[in-house]
């Protein structure tokens, strides 16, 4: 007796957990040692992302070595296309106007969402509400949201009775706008998501030094978003560089050039002048452009080092 006493306490934990080697064996199906999902739960998400973003990115970079006008088969042409969009005096324009864009839309909806979502993050009733109703904007689409503003700025029946998208601040002030009304509500989403993470133990210390809420905001709510603030400026800076819809409907392009962004460019290209091959060559270089300023942004800001779970998103 006294031995199988010893014998159950030699080894306390292997009578309580029969069957363990059959659900080891199941979980090794499903998941890793450590509990976590198996890499085939990933499989239809890297398939979406294969076929309806790296395929035709690919095919984008070989049609920038042909000449094609949309029938019969492409022909290459080597270095012919992005030798003339090196040379296209309409780019060197066109990558101004999309750098001051995506510079102007940056600063516009950070302090915008930024501030909205800090003030969204309270648990009051009245704020939860509010934050929903901020987030319709978000839900409509780019081209009807465009249509619903070329018919306010419309001089002769909209409610702005000058002509704002006859002239260049104009127009350019009105994609900007028009693209911070629709996105903003979605910033304002990540904001208030990051500014709950932050431990209201900071808030409560701060306050007992004698901190008011304006210090709390620079010396706590700031420093604690600084990643959430690299996840938010990368997709605005690459939302930004997609204006097309926006600039087709609002100004196409215009008064001018003055709008012109490299997605327009692109468009002009391939379904005004039929030239799929120099249009691919302006898509593939947009891709590029646009890839590089990511990752630059990630670099600059430290956010591949980011250690603390709590902090930011």
């Amino acid at each position: 007796m006294s031995g199988a006493f010893t014998a159950r306490t030699a080894h306390p934990g292997r009578a309580a957990r029969p069957g363990t080697r059959g659900r080891g064996t199941r979980g090794s199906r499903t998941g890793t040692r450590a509990g976590r999902p198996h890499v085939v739960w990933v499989l239809p998400g890297v398939l979406f992302f294969v076929f309806f973003a790296v395929v035709p990115m690919v095919l984008a970079f070989y049609l920038s070595f042909t000449r094609w006008n949309g029938l019969g088969d492409p022909q290459p042409v080597g270095l012919a296309n992005w030798r003339k969009l090196l040379s296209d005096d309409r780019l060197t324009q066109s990558l101004t106007v999309t750098v001051l864009l995506t510079v102007v839309s940056w600063a516009f909806q950070t302090v915008v969402s930024l501030l909205l979502g800090v003030w969204a993050a309270g648990r009051q009733r009245n704020r939860a509400v509010l934050s929903a109703v901020f987030f319709v904007p978000f839900l409509l689409s780019s081209t009807a949201i465009s249509l619903l503003f070329y018919a306010l700025l419309d001089p002769n029946f909209g409610i702005v009775r000058a002509d704002t998208l006859g002239s260049t601040s104009g127009a350019f002030l009105a994609v900007v706008f028009v693209g911070g009304w629709q996105f903003i509500p979605f910033h304002t989403l990540i904001y208030q998501g990051g500014a709950r993470q932050i431990p209201e133990v900071l808030y409560q210390a701060a306050a007992i030094d004698g901190a008011g809420r304006l210090r709390q905001f620079f010396s706590i709510t700031l420093p604690q978003l600084r990643h959430t603030a690299t996840t938010s400026g990368v997709l605005m800076v690459v939302g930004s560089l997609t204006y097309f819809e926006t600039v087709l409907i609002l100004t196409q392009g215009g008064p001018g050039s003055d709008t012109a962004i490299l997605p327009y460019l692109m468009y002009e290209a391939g379904f005004k002048s039929y030239d799929f091959g120099y249009a691919s060559a302006i898509a593939s270089f947009l891709v590029v452009a646009a890839t590089a300023l990511s990752l630059l942004l990630v670099r600059l800001t430290g956010f591949g080092a980011m250690r603390s779970a709590r902090e930011g998103m």
